[in-house]
Order: structure tokens, then C-alpha cells, then sequence
């Protein structure tokens, strides 16, 4: 496995560095060729004044024989449309313009010899100097060139390396982390990378196996204890009804009883109840609105903005009621109930419950969120266990948003908010 990676990488590497010093070497030889053109040109320049004088008293051949100058007489030399042949003669033309009035005609010639066909200014028939330009060889390229392009392949090689094999599974990795502990969990992750990123994906699944095992057991015990106890308290409801104890016992013992089944009940829903709930599109303004129906008015004010979102209505549903059974027993009337979109064009809503109470304590915040959390100064009800709050959070949670505490001149609120579910999520995080 490591000796396949290594060879990948290996040649990645090296296709960088040949590519590297391909590209150097064609940029190395246009430079060359750009100074040779600028080197050639007085000598060329010389060359067209000699011609140019000579040619007065003698005839091109007899001057090409005693000069050597490579003389063509003629109205169109042969040319080539070699394209970099084509770019040199109009360098070497750029050399010769500012020093040779009217500007000489240079042509690619199509020769023994590469070169280009520059025109003298003859007393009678057009004549062409054939000037020579040997090409540049691309390969093998200069020893420093490769050292740079092999410098270059091996650090892309390194940097391929940390991105493919470290990075990319450690950003992975985060990714999945951060999802712990939001009410999800995440899926087995591949074990790939270095031996040591392997070593820990492997041991952080099997962090997440454990967590999710003591989940399961934690939701298993407090539904087994929740459920055995709806039984027996059914039956001593029973019997205390045949008992005839006098009306005030009796009002006390059912108040009892009422606070124990609400204990029960808590349980149940924080254990997982109804967790698979796939969510559906609802009116939201109609779904608050059945919510508060048992309350007055007087009591409970509304103030919903029409919105069908797409949620889990039981879950929603039972967070909302919690909410509004917390403010009726800790808080103080009157208590509104608003509604609204929390995105001006997005898909999100936003549900807030106002009381005239003293609320909860800012430095308590966390804490009143906790499962199983009751505060003293706050939470002194009877029947209450401290999940309230909690499940209203897990549910927020499940609709991708959170519970926020306000405080404002309509005194303290709690305002809930999410989005609408695209994906079936678990209320409970199992």
C-alpha cells in the first residue's frame, strides 16, 4: 500500500518536472533566439551596406562569387510558412528598420539552409541576401533547467502528498467530529491516509460505536424505567378512586399521581418517542395556534405570520408545548406567542414565547438546557424533572437551529428557530 502510494506520487512528481522543464526550456530558447536575432543584426546591416555599394559597379553574381554573400536575383525568392521562421524575420526586420531607410523586406526562406531572405536596394533587378538562422535545439535541456524542473516535480509531489494523504482525510475527519453531539451521528469513515490519520480514523470510529452503544443503553433504561411505571399508576389511580378518602386527600393524591404520569411522560419523549417522525409541510400559524388553544386570550396573546414549512409537527409540536407549560408555571401572564420567517426569502422560521416573569438567569442559560437540569430559583414546579428545555433544544437542533434566550420590554422570551427539514433527521441523536 505505502509503495504504491509512494510510486503515484512518485510519477505525479515526475510529470511535473519533465512539464516543468519543457516549459523552461521552450522560454530558455525563445530568449536565446530573441538575443541571437539582436546579435545578427548589425552584421547584417553591414552586410546590406556592402552589398548595397557594391552593387553599383558589379552584377549580383559576379559579387556573390567574390564576396560570398548568399545573393538571389529575383522578384519572389522562395519562402516557407514556418511560423516561428515567420516571428524571427520580423524581429530581425525590427533591428533593421530604425537604420535603413525605406524599411528592407525580410522573408522566411525556404532554403538549403535555414534563414530568412532579406531585400538590397539594387540599381536594377530586386536582389536577396539569404541570412542564416540556425534553430535553437529544445532537448536535451540545460543542466539547470532540470535541476529546477526535478526541485519543482518533488515539491509538488511533497505537497500532493500532505493534501491527499493527510489533509483531506484530517478535514474529513473534522467534519465528521463536528457532527457528534448535534443530535447526529456520523457515518463510519473510510480509513485512508498515512498509517498514523488511519490509526486515528479507525479509533475515532470506534470512539463514535461506543457513544452511540451508550446511547442506545441510556434510551433503552430510561424508556424500560418510564414505561414499567405507567402500570402501577394506573392502578393506584384505580384504587384511589374505590379508596373514599375525603375529597381534599384525594385532590392531593391526584395531584400527585398527575405530577409522577408528567415525569413518565418526559421520559418517554426525551428516551427517543416519536423520533423517526418524517417531517411533512404544515401550516405553522395553524400548528401554534392548537397549541395555545387551551389557554385564553387573556393569558396567552398570538401574533403568527401565515408559513408552511416543512418539519416533524409532532416534535415541533410537543418543544412548543413545553415551552408554554414553562412559562405558565415559572413565568407570569400575559404570555405571546409569536411567529415569523427568520430568512426574508430562505426557508427558515422563527418561534418566540414572551412572559412577564423574571426568566432565566443568563449565567444559568446553559445549564437550564441540560437534561435533567432544574433550577432553583427558576424551577420549583412540581412534576417537572428538567427536560423541558431539553427537548425543545433537541428538536430545535433536529430542524438544523437552536433555542435563544431574549430579554427585552416585553420582558423575557424564549425564541426558537430552525429550518425546513430537506433530510429525515433523529429528534433524539440516536
Amino acid at each position: 500500500m505505502a509503495s504504491l502510494a509512494a510510486v503515484k506520487y512518485g510519477l505525479a512528481g515526475l510529470g511535473v518536472a519533465l512539464l516543468t522543464t519543457a516549459q523552461l526550456q521552450l522560454l530558455l530558447a525563445e530568449r536565446l533566439q530573441r538575443d541571437r536575432i539582436a546579435q545578427q543584426g548589425p552584421e547584417v546591416l553591414f552586410q546590406l551596406r556592402l552589398a548595397e555599394l557594391a552593387l553599383d559597379r558589379l552584377p549580383p553574381g559576379k559579387l556573390a562569387r567574390l564576396s560570398g554573400l548568399p545573393l538571389r536575383v529575383g522578384e519572389n525568392p522562395p519562402t516557407t510558412a514556418e511560423r516561428q521562421l515567420e516571428g524571427q524575420a520580423r524581429l530581425l526586420r525590427q533591428q533593421l528598420c530604425p537604420a535603413i531607410s525605406p524599411c528592407p523586406v525580410v522573408l522566411p526562406a525556404a532554403a538549403e539552409r535555414r534563414g530568412v531572405w532579406v531585400e538590397v536596394l539594387a540599381p536594377l533587378d530586386p536582389v536577396w541576401l539569404l541570412v542564416p538562422i540556425p534553430p535553437v535545439r529544445p532537448w536535451p535541456p540545460d543542466p539547470w533547467l532540470l535541476l529546477a524542473g526535478l526541485g519543482l516535480g518533488a515539491s509538488s509531489a511533497l505537497l500532493l502528498f500532505f493534501w491527499w494523504e493527510v489533509q483531506r482525510p484530517l478535514r474529513q475527519q473534522q467534519q465528521a467530529l463536528a457532527r457528534v453531539g448535534r443530535d447526529q451521528w456520523p457515518d463510519p469513515q473510510r480509513e485512508r491516509g498515512t498509517a498514523v490519520v488511519r490509526q486515528l480514523i479507525g479509533r475515532f470510529n470506534a470512539m463514535v460505536q461506543r457513544l452511540q452503544a451508550g446511547e442506545r443503553e441510556r434510551a433503552v433504561m430510561l424508556a424500560g424505567i418510564a414505561h414499567d411505571l405507567k402500570s402501577p399508576l394506573t392502578r393506584l389511580r384505580l384504587r384511589l378512586s374505590l379508596a373514599g378518602l375525603a375529597e381534599a386527600d384525594l385532590q392531593q393524591a391526584e395531584a400527585d399521581l398527575a405530577s409522577l404520569e408528567r415525569i413518565t411522560s418526559q421520559f418517554l419523549l426525551f428516551a427517543g418517542g416519536g423520533d423517526h417522525e418524517p417531517p411533512v409541510a404544515v401550516p405553522l400559524d395553524q400548528l401554534l395556534a392548537e397549541q395555545a388553544a387551551a389557554l385564553d386570550e387573556r393569558t396567552l396573546s398570538l401574533s403568527l405570520e401565515p408559513l408552511e414549512r416543512r418539519v416533524q409537527p409532532v416534535a415541533l409540536a410537543r418543544a412548543v408545548a413545553n415551552l408554554i407549560d414553562n412559562a405558565c408555571q415559572y413565568g407570569a401572564p400575559p404570555l405571546r406567542l409569536e411567529l415569523c420567517a427568520a430568512e426574508p426569502e430562505g426557508e427558515g422560521f422563527r418561534i418566540t414565547l414572551w412572559d412577564r416573569g423574571e426568566g432565566i438567569p443568563e449565567a444559568q442559560w446553559h445549564q437550564a438546557l441540560m437534561p435533567f437540569q432544574r433550577l432553583d430559583a427558576a424551577r420549583g414546579g412540581r412534576g417537572h424533572s428538567g427536560l423541558g428545555l431539553a427537548i425543545a433544544a433537541r428538536v430545535a437542533r433536529a430542524h438544523g437551529g437552536g433555542l435563544e434566550r431574549l430579554e427585552g420590554p416585553r420582558g423575557f422570551g424564549i425564541a426558537l428557530w430552525g429550518r425546513s427539514c430537506r433530510i429525515r433527521s433523529q429528534v433524539d441523536g440516536s
